[in-house]
């Protein structure tokens, strides 16, 4: 079962949010309909800018904390280099 690490952002990309999943399309959907309570339902930042592919869970978490320590910097550099004009990326899933 894969594992996800991604990046939300609001519509116009002020606020990042990074988390991780073994179902990166329910989860993202989730987001979107802002069916969780909490900080991406509070601040609309449900639009999918980034993910990576992990094939366990131990390696998905330390890297969500990697990228959750880093810099706002680091992570808008992670951002461009896969989704260089920041499009949802949740409409190819």
């Amino acid at each position: 079962m894969p594992y996800f690490v991604y990046i939300t952002t609001t519509s116009n990309n002020t606020v990042l949010y990074t988390g991780v999943t073994n179902d990166l399309k329910k989860r993202i959907a989730e987001h979107k309909l802002k069916l969780k309570a909490g900080f991406t339902k509070k601040y609309h930042v449900d639009k999918l800018v980034f993910y990576e592919t992990f094939e366990n869970i131990e390696a998905a978490i330390a890297r969500e904390k990697q990228i959750k320590g880093g810099s706002r910097q680091k992570k808008i550099d992670l951002i461009r280099g896969m989704n260089r004009k920041w499009k949802d990326l949740a409409e190819k899933l």
